[in-house]
């Protein structure tokens, strides 16, 4: 396998606790060349380039792997939600590997006797255990496009969630879970203004100062917001734009009307029909088979690679300012259950145009994704922020951020600002109530720049000006997809309605019946599902379904 290129952020793999050596070398030897940056009785730690301490001492030690590196010692929730960075700290009683408070850089960890073994990629923990399929994690990957809680699509490998920790002592393996720090001081309503808001902002791009930026700008209220603030601070700054494969390349025409204003350099990233297959395929092996989405993306990240500049990416933004993903029976419901429902219901793929699944797969997955949700968003239960921080904590983390983190990352560096914590914590206190329908952006793009604010945007513009032909349904496309969904009837028969097992048996040209926004992304979860027991086929025993 050809991993990527860690140029900015390294991957890093070892083990805590007391750990076997030979599984510790035969995790080392299984991923990208890897060197020692620390060996103890009870941790090991592995990095693909030199990784020296922000901290050491005789009798402790910290590490971390994020673009943003901590300067002086701190409580590990505080290093997570400060740097968003995972690391590795021990004060010599208590040795902890710690996730980033958001949990945007993954670390993936097997538990393997008295020992954890964990790797900032997946692939290699597989050579540690038997490629078993988790069927609650493609439940949620089918369903909601990414998983959820610490779920991966293997039974053995969990993901290390946001403000968690694995912790070693003399007592043995524990799991710390902490409350980040915006769940432990709740930001209440400050009345704060649209300018306050602008001006954090502005001192969020002090961070970057010197450095070549590349604003991608789209038509939606983020990247303009993030594109005036950069050339309002006399950035060296570009912007480039590709099609989201939406079918109407609304974003292409707005974008040059925006860049025009800003008087900022504007390129257009070109993509290939014919390409399509096989970028759907790579990005979904780079992101490790987590979500359908992004390949829209590929072409772009590869350009960025090569760029010398930092993506800045809005990543956040939607549901820290303008309740993304928050619908109308949220902010009425007059319970936690009718408001978890809800908010579940954004999230999740609407009904297909005829029935994707079984009456039995649909079922079972409806209730096991209910129960994932509750418990991955149990913690922000009550809280005034509790509807956008469940789209954060769940979406935005572990579908949305892979194409900054993994995509553009580690090859290339990028930074969201909208997660800045003076930004974070100023957007999060602005209740959700003056958010709703974007009154409030609009008030901070006013702010920003009020001829830009005043041109059109995709998030306001509903009907297309044009209709432009997709790839993900281009006959290429179409091709790759049939063959997917056609495995998937091979091994698991039992998920797949009656239906659809009739189109499929027509052959690739019966998926055109499929245009809708939502049947897309039905065809491309089980499209992911089947390029994963294509790619695993040889190493999957039992695939026994639970439904």
């Amino acid at each position: 396998m050809q991993w990527p290129a860690f140029n900015v952020r390294p991957y890093v793999c070892g083990a805590l606790g007391r750990f076997d050596t030979g599984l510790l070398d035969k995790l080392a030897g299984s991923g990208p060349k890897v060197r020692p940056a620390l060996q103890t009785a009870e941790a090991a730690l592995y990095s693909s380039q030199p990784l020296p301490p922000y901290h050491r001492t005789p009798t402790s030690f910290a590490f971390s792997w994020g673009e943003r590196r901590p300067t002086e010692p701190a409580d590990w929730i505080t290093i997570a939600e400060t740097y968003e960075t995972p690391g590795l700290i021990s004060d010599g009683a208590r040795t902890v590997l710690h996730a980033g408070a958001l949990g945007l850089v993954d670390v993936y960890y097997v538990r393997a006797g008295e020992a954890i073994y964990f790797s900032s990629l997946l692939k290699p923990l597989l050579e540690l255990v038997p490629v078993d399929i988790d069927w609650a994690a493609w439940a949620s990957i089918i369903q909601v496009t990414f998983p959820l809680g610490d779920a991966t699509p293997y039974a053995g490998i969990s993901r290390l969630p946001g403000s968690s920790a694995l912790v070693h002592t003399a007592g043995g393996l524990a799991t710390e879970r902490r409350l980040p720090r915006w769940l432990r001081q709740e930001p209440y309503e400050a009345w704060r203004s649209a300018d306050e808001l602008l001006d954090i902002l502005h001192a969020v791009y002090d961070d970057y100062a010197g450095r070549p930026l590349l604003v991608p700008v789209s038509g939606g209220y983020d990247s303009r917001l993030l594109c005036s603030v950069a050339v309002a601070k006399g950035a060296d700054v570009e912007s480039w734009t590709t099609s989201p494969d939406d079918g109407t390349d609304t974003d292409i025409a707005f974008a040059r009307a925006i860049t025009r204003e800003l008087g900022v350099r504007h390129r257009v990233i070109t993509q290939d029909a014919a390409a399509y297959p096989a970028d759907a395929l790579e990005v979904a092996r780079r992101l490790e088979f987590m979500t359908p989405h992004h390949a829209w993306y590929a072409p772009f990240a590869k350009e960025v690679h090569d760029s010398g500049r930092v993506l800045i990416d809005g990543l956040a933004g939607g549901p820290l300012l303008k309740n993304f993903m928050v619908s109308g029976a949220a902010l009425e419901a007059r319970s936690q259950a009718e408001r978890s429902a809800a908010v579940l219901g954004s999230l999740s793929l609407g009904a297909p145009s005829v029935p994707f699944l079984s009456e039995a797969a649909e079922g079972w997955i409806a209730e096991v994704v209910r129960e994932q949700f509750e418990a991955s968003t149990s913690m922000l239960h009550g809280h005034r922020a509790e509807l956008p921080l469940s789209v954060l904590h769940t979406r935005t983390v572990r579908g949305i951020a892979r194409s900054a983190v993994n995509l553009v990352g580690p090859e290339a560096s990028f930074a969201a600002p909208f997660i800045h914590p003076d930004f974070f914590d100023a957007a999060l206190s602005v209740g959700v109530a003056r958010k709703d329908k974007g009154r409030f952006y609009r008030e901070v793009l006013h702010a920003a720049n009020p001829r830009v604010a005043a041109l059109p945007s995709t998030n306001v513009v509903k009907q297309p000006l044009q209709r432009v032909p997709l790839r993900s349904t281009a006959a290429p496309a179409r091709a790759y997809s049939h063959a997917m969904l056609a495995k998937v009837a091979e091994r698991v028969p039992g998920l797949l309605s009656e239906g659809l097992h009739e189109v499929i048996s027509a052959g690739p040209d019966a998926l055109t019946r499929y245009s809708g926004w939502n049947d897309r992304f039905w065809v491309r979860g089980l499209v992911l599902f089947g390029a994963w027991l294509t790619d695993y086929e040889n190493d999957l025993a039992d695939l026994a379904p639970p439904f």
